[in-house]
């Protein structure tokens, strides 16, 4: 996932005015350079009508701006910008701008200065820098004759983005009133408060932001200044404040007035709810239509909810940029919350609540007595060790859930450093929608207090707690060293958490944690309660009731039609294609495969699909996220029906059930074991439910190619994350399959770890029989696989031996003295003969299409190309990103 972005910049922090002969020079400047030499592809896919992309550099002065623009069919549509996260280009929303595209709107998007190929100090969204940018990309779409338009000039128009993105639209909205519609995600209103909360600095977060960028230099300079300033402060000032703020959308809050879809993460604690909260509420006094939604994901990981998302926006834009009044934006408010993990998949279950109006943060509070004495804690010197809350963008790595709405947390206060108070057992399920709030009374022995305050829910037995969405409330207590101490209102972060009957709650003040500032000198913190904890329920918003099952509807009816058609056809059956004796002895063949998205005519997740697999090949599976990997292997193993094409395994047509899968093994990542039982346990467990004699699971040989060794005697729950792979690869084997597949085995393992597994597949097929593999690692996939077969947005791009794809001579590395810039690379990509032409390091990779080496270096040197050497290329990274054209 991308990561936003704070903001400083500039010397002069006004906004240009944008009227008048300047803000018409720049337009037909902008319409100038964007009408250069730029050049129409077709966007790889299957629907029709075809997606066309369009790459064009935009030269604003201070920066050279990288844009694609996507269209589909004919006639004027509205259009979409659409801005990426921090860290990010404009290729991580190519997949939203093309389904956009193929809904009927024009789409521009575009690498904010400083990423991708744009150029530019970053400025993280200066009105002078990004903001204006996203105007003269406004100014080019009115131009454009594609483009639906309200009057000269002013073309109908929505922004929408991720974090960074998101801010960028909301800022676009303010200062150009040409904007009609906006889908800000998981972004912030006030850059200030959420770096900066109550006067504590997120260092953390901040520090990745500088990482994530490139380092200090790459920002502009004043924003480099700031960040360093109070890095080594740890304490934000005046004007690091006014700078941000300066930067934010609240700063033009009172400005934007167009419909906003709001969408916020609950896993999130860079931009928390309350960031969406006073979004809404700013915008919505405006008289603006504004919808919130609360996704289950965030920058701490977990669930993004991308589909759903997706939808969504492209509902917001159909009402309101095609005024399609039957459009369904969705209601008023919606949450997403967590109901367990499926047992079957390993995935999180999800649930939508809504209710027809937004309720805040402070609605339907609901009164928890506290109890606790007065208590004192400490500061400790160099503030350390700090306590744990959340681990900044990592908080839902594992699993990609939100690990706090399992009961699972990684919360950590030290003793002696903390105050906790607490209520009596609850007396029935209590759910917290919002922000709680507690007043209690602070004394130190220094001027302020930093304090980190947060609740827990706290399991019958005392001992288990969670902290819902690992999040903490920072506050600098400012005159707490003053005689008597001072009374402070808490209000603790927004959540969306159900607390079971039986449970308590605990407020906890800490006086250290990890992701933030805390003083480094030594102080004494007196804290006791002065009320009780006050918690929102929102009791007008209402989880949707879990379906009944699609087979409590259908069975009853679908036996009956299935007896009625015995009856009439005499219990004819479909007839299952013969086995083919040609393929006998053939792993795997597949033909013409095509498995369309679900509920589309159209769309496809594999299109024509067909390669052949032999005995003791081991063959990688390769293509980024999206080519269709999982879903072939889904159908291989006959979990789901292709709509087209024929799979057979050992001349076999593949079918749910089909007797010949009896001869396949797969793992795909994720298997569960019984963490009590050991190993061997757990695989004789595995093998008697299937039913099949004991003898024929060759257990011990399956043992000995995954190497597990002693360790087969020990309870699962004492393995390492390698061991239980290699256990997980050994249940695959069970019975030895002549075809093994292996859905990313390597996941989750360190180098050595890699390097067993790789040796356990080696073996394996060593043995005559034949492994197919998908992983991401391609260095793992060169030395292991014997075979690749690489796709791309569901097709075949190659297939054939690895040595062949890596070393083939119709791609070439050609070392340069020097770095190529844009212009170059497009002209010598657009030379007879050269099918493509990416950066590699040290120089360019070259893909022949008819042209020889000799050839293609001498229009080399006619371009004067400052050429070092020519030779195949001999790295599979090299050769995956030429396949795919370097998109990965």
């Amino acid at each position: 996932m991308s990561v936003p972005a704070f903001t400083v910049d500039g010397m002069d922090l006004r906004l240009p005015e944008m009227r008048g002969p300047r803000r018409w020079l720049a337009a037909a400047a902008a319409v100038v350079v964007l009408a250069g030499a730029g050049t129409w592809t077709a966007a790889a896919s299957d629907d029709a009508p075809a997606v066309h992309r369009e790459d064009r550099t935009l030269d604003t002065g201070g920066a050279r701006i990288d844009t694609s623009y996507f269209t589909a069919g004919a006639g004027r549509r509205p259009a979409v910008l659409l801005a990426h996260g921090f860290g990010g280009s404009k290729n991580d929303v190519r997949t939203q701008a093309e389904d956009l595209a193929r809904d009927g709107y024009a789409v521009l998007t575009w690498s904010a200065r400083g990423f991708g190929r744009s150029t530019g100090p970053i400025g993280l969204n200066d009105p002078k820098g990004e903001v204006a940018d996203v105007s003269r990309l406004i100014d080019w779409l009115a131009k454009r004759p594609e483009v639906q338009l309200d009057t000269s000039g002013d073309p109908r128009v929505g922004v929408a983005g991720p974090s960074y993105g998101g801010a960028v639209s909301l800022l676009a909205a303010g200062y150009d009133q040409r904007v009609d519609a906006i889908a800000p995600q998981i972004t912030y209103w006030n850059l200030a408060d959420a770096l900066f909360p109550n006067g504590v600095f997120k260092k953390l977060w901040a520090g990745m932001f500088i990482n994530s960028g490139g380092g200090c230099e790459r920002f502009d300079k004043q924003l480099c200044e700031m960040y360093e300033r109070v890095a080594e402060t740890g304490t934000p000032d005046a004007e690091a404040r006014a700078l941000l703020q300066e930067r934010s959308p609240s700063a033009v809050g009172d400005r934007i007035k167009v419909p906003t879809l709001i969408m916020q993460g609950q896993t999130d604690s860079l931009f928390p709810l309350g960031q969406a909260d006073a979004m809404a509420k700013a915008i919505r006094a405006n008289g603006a239509p504004v919808d919130v939604d609360w996704i289950a994901g965030g920058h701490d990981g977990g669930d993004m909810e991308v589909d759903r998302v997706y939808a969504r926006v492209d509902a917001w834009f159909d009402r309101y940029l095609k005024d399609d009044k039957n459009a369904d934006t969705g209601p008023a408010f919606r949450i997403t919350r967590t109901g367990g993990v499926d047992s079957t998949d390993g995935e999180a279950q999800l649930r939508g609540a809504s209710g027809d109006r937004y309720p805040g943060l402070e609605s339907g509070l609901h009164s928890v007595p506290l109890t606790g004495r007065e208590q004192t804690f400490d500061n400790p010197a160099g503030a350390g060790p700090p306590a744990v809350s959340s681990l900044p963008g990592l908080g839902g790595a594992a699993g990609g859930l939100s690990l706090s709405s399992l009961g699972v947390g990684v919360s950590l206060d030290f003793p002696g450093q903390f105050a906790r108070f607490e209520s009596a057992p609850l007396r029935s399920d209590l759910r917290i929608t919002g922000s709680p709030t507690a007043t209690v009374h602070i004394a130190s022995t220094s001027d302020d207090a930093v304090l980190f305050a947060k609740v827990y829910d706290v399991g019958p037995d005392g001992r288990q707690q969670v902290l819902p969405s690992q999040l903490v409330a920072p506050v600098r207590v400012e005159g707490s060293g003053a005689k008597g101490g001072k009374d402070v209102t808490l209000t603790l972060p927004a959540v969306d958490h159900e607390v079971q009957k039986g449970h308590r709650l605990r407020l906890v003040l800490a006086s250290t944690d990890l992701a933030y500032a805390s003083p480094v000198k030594t102080a004494t913190y007196t804290a006791s309660l002065k009320s009780d904890l006050k918690v929102p329920t929102a009791p007008g918003v209402a989880t949707a009731a879990a379906p009944l099952p699609a087979w409590v509807w259908w069975l009853p009816i679908a036996g009956a039609v299935a007896a009625l058609a015995l009856l009439l056809t005499g219990r004819r059956r479909t007839a299952t294609p013969p086995p083919d004796p040609d393929l006998a002895d053939v792993p795997l063949q597949i033909t013409d495969l095509s498995k369309r998205y679900a509920n589309s005519a159209d769309r496809y997740a594999v299109r024509d699909l067909s390669f052949r697999v032999e005995k003791g090949q081991v063959l990688g599976l390769l293509g980024p996220n999206g080519a269709g990997k999982t879903t072939t292997l889904r159908m291989l193993m006959g979990l789901i029906r292709p709509d087209g094409g024929e799979i057979r395994v050992f001349g076999h047509a593949i079918r749910p059930g089909a007797p010949v899968l009896s001869r396949v093994g797969a793992f795909v990542e994720g298997a569960g074991f019984l963490p009590h039982l050991s190993g061997r346990e757990n695989l004789e467990l595995y093998w008697q439910a299937t039913g099949r004699p004991a003898e024929d699971a060759h257990m011990d040989e399956a043992l000995e190619i995954a190497g597990l060794g002693d360790a087969l005697q020990r309870a699962v729950r004492t393995y390492s994350q390698g061991m239980r792979q290699r256990l997980a690869i050994a249940q695959a084997m069970l019975g030895l399959p002549d075809l093994l597949i292996l859905d990313e085995p390597t996941n989750g393992l360190d180098p050595p770890q890699i390097r067993e597994m790789r040796e356990v597949m080696i073996r394996y097929a060593a043995a005559g029989r034949t492994v197919i593999v998908s992983s991401h690692l391609l260095a793992e996939v060169e030395q292991t696989c014997t075979h690749l077969v690489v796709m791309d947005r569901g097709k075949l791009v190659q297939a054939g031996r690895v040595d062949e794809i890596v070393g083939s001579g119709e791609t070439l590395l050609v070392g340069t003295a020097q770095p190529l810039d844009d212009p170059l690379v497009e002209k010598i990509a657009a030379l007879p003969g050269v099918g493509s032409a990416v950066r590699a390091d040290g120089g360019l990779l070259v893909r022949l299409e008819g042209a020889s080496t000799p050839q293609l270096l001498a229009e080399l040197l006619r371009l004067e190309v400052p050429v070092e050497s020519v030779g195949p290329h001999r790295r599979l990274e090299d050769a995956f990103l030429t396949l795919i054209g370097g998109t990965a």
